[in-house]
């Protein structure tokens, strides 16, 4: 029977360390605290103490005006959420697409290569907005039809964070060590099986919080559909701003728009900090 059921006790070492973790996590919390009121003093000596901070409040800050603005405001934020699901999953498709055409050995597959890398080079040097005029405004034209504004958005959503998403995709596959990819094909799997069953999770799970901050970034840009004549939450923020000659309407589609990335944000950091943490971990000196 062991001698220590529990495990050894922790070294004088270990226990100098966890006390030293305990007076910086203290210290942390202490600096925290008067930071925190050092900036709230600053924020009402420069903003609020201000001569024309009244004006300004009730310009963007009347609660009369954003409850009143607030269901048109919603409504069309429900249309973004919609156009933001579909952009997701086509980018999820698309990028995995373009990452795999990215990454594929040998010469016969160079043609795949350069236009996967062509795609990728130009729609990440064009802005997102200029992407949803010419896919709004010209595909349209192009075919001589009318089709649904927030499915041409949703597809220049689609079509500039594929490219975005895909980079990250490929590094996270090129950043796995090479004895994966030899031993599974050593065990008769095949390009894409490799790919599929022993690249992708571990390059997926590496790369997760940059692929979270995308999604973070495509939360606000699905906002620029408004361009296309959608009434989504800034158009309807738009609407009602010319309503009530005051800004507060662009205030509530702003606190939609963080509420909905604030969940995804914080899971990025648990995320973060879960990984960082797997890879520094260390035994009990």
């Amino acid at each position: 029977m062991s001698r220590y059921p529990e495990g050894p006790p922790p070294s004088s070492i270990e226990l100098e360390r966890r006390a030293f973790r305990r007076r910086e996590s203290t210290r942390s919390v202490l600096v925290g605290a008067a930071s925190t009121l050092t900036f709230g003093v600053l924020v009402w000596l420069f903003v609020i103490n201000t001569p024309g901070w009244a004006r300004v409040q009730e310009s963007f800050f009347d609660p009369e005006t954003a409850l009143a603005a607030f269901p048109r405001v919603a409504e069309g934020f429900l249309v973004n959420l919609r156009i933001l699901v579909f952009a997701v999953v086509g980018v999820a498709i698309v990028a995995t697409l373009l990452a795999f055409l990215r990454t594929l050995r040998g010469a016969v597959f160079f043609p795949l290569r350069v236009l996967a890398a062509a795609y990728t080079d130009l729609f990440r040097g064009i802005p997102l907005i200029i992407v949803i005029y010419l896919i709004g405004f010209g595909v349209p034209g192009l075919l001589q039809t009318r089709i649904s504004a927030e499915l041409l958005g949703t597809i220049a959503l689609v079509i500039t964070y594929s490219a975005y998403v895909s980079e990250v995709i490929r590094a996270g596959i090129e950043g796995v060590h090479p004895s994966q990819r030899l031993g599974a094909r050593a065990l008769g799997l095949t390009h894409g099986q490799t790919l599929r069953l022993v690249v992708l999770p571990q390059a997926i799970r590496r790369q997760a919080p940059p692929l979270m901050n995308d999604f973070v970034a495509m939360q606000k840009d699905v906002g620029l559909v408004s361009i296309l004549g959608i009434v989504d939450a800034v158009r309807g923020a738009q609407i009602e701003q010319a309503k009530y000659a005051e800004f507060t309407p662009y205030i509530v589609a702003a606190v939609l728009f963080v509420l909905l990335a604030i969940p995804t944000i914080r899971l990025t950091d648990w995320v973060s900090a879960r990984l960082r943490k797997r890879e520094q971990m260390g035994s009990v000196v």
